[in-house]
């Protein structure tokens, strides 16, 4: 029996068989999967518990800015898209309780709006709240863990929990709560009080982010993670004279050498080939066993 008549018949889900998915990354790559778009939490919690029952495996893909996917997943993809009242985020609160399939820009309006201090971290990264949460998002103004203060999820068995965010909750690039199968569908999210700068630096930061990443090309973000505190990993594979390297249809890009730019049809293979080759030269180079930042699901 086919994924698609386990859960046809489940109120608030959307199934596609083999729906391609190259549009849904913001990399582009060629792939595709069977797709389960939710539309609410109590959705997602039939369709998990489905899941669970047959042991279908899934993932959940939000807006694709920092995922790889192979050509064919062999996994249920889920996509968020939870109704949102925009009404939540037209007034100044303490907190705010939001979905995660949220997208940070009408985080950032809000923090223009309102001068929420501490939300310029997450300035001009293109993501969900949910996938925001899940790698600790940031930029060089600070990572979003810091503001988080509760997380709402979906466990594997379709269960509900909470968890309530310390000190160890976050690192790096990285959450330490998440467990296997767990789906995050929400938070709630404070700030430091208002800041009448906070517009100056937002605008000021989207200024810099234009002129030193590719932000209008096809790419998936900072594909490495920074070896170590103070090194920069752009840097390291400018200074081996790797921008402009291509393999297939990829290049690293000439603006920053941590981006790789799609430059027409490419696939996860190539992307493999080029950062492995990467990795190779840091490693010969410099001594350092170079980390994806982005993921790479079910391959």
């Amino acid at each position: 029996m086919s994924i698609g008549s386990k859960i046809k018949n489940i109120e608030g889900v959307e199934f596609t068989p083999s729906a391609d998915l190259t549009k849904m990354t913001t990399f582009r790559l060629e792939s595709q999967a069977d797709l389960a778009i939710v539309r609410s939490k109590d959705a997602l919690s039939r369709l998990i518990k489905v899941l669970y029952e047959h042991q279908i495996p899934y993932l959940v893909l939000g807006l694709g800015a920092n995922q790889i996917l192979p050509q064919t997943i062999n996994a249920l993809v889920i996509h968020l898209k939870f109704e949102f009242d925009s009404a939540v985020l037209a007034d100044y609160r303490e907190s705010y309780e939001l979905p995660a399939s949220l997208s940070l820009t009408h985080l950032t309006s809000a923090a223009v709006k309102h001068g929420l201090s501490g939300w310029e971290v997450f300035t001009g990264i293109p993501a969900t709240l949910g996938g925001a949460i899940y790698m600790n998002a940031g930029t060089n103004l600070g990572e979003i863990g810091s503001l988080i203060e509760e997380v709402y999820l979906i466990d594997k068995t379709g269960q509900p929990k909470n968890h309530k965010v310390t000190t160890q909750s976050f690192s790096y690039r990285k959450n330490h709560f998440v467990e296997d199968g767990d789906v995050i569908v929400g938070a709630r999210i404070s700030h430091r009080g208002k800041d009448e700068s906070i517009p100056w630096k937002i605008k000021n930061y989207l200024e810099y982010r234009k002129n030193t990443q590719p932000l209008a090309t096809k790419n998936c973000g900072c594909v490495f993670k920074n070896p170590a505190k103070g090194s920069q990993a752009g840097r390291l594979i400018d200074q081996l004279g790797l921008k402009g390297f291509c393999r297939g249809g990829l290049q690293v890009s000439l603006k920053h050498a941590n981006f790789v730019e799609n430059k027409s049809s490419s696939n996860w293979d190539q992307f493999k080939d080029l950062t492995d080759t990467i990795k190779w030269q840091m490693n010969m180079f410099y001594g350092f066993e170079f980390e994806l930042e982005v993921k790479i699901p079910y391959h």
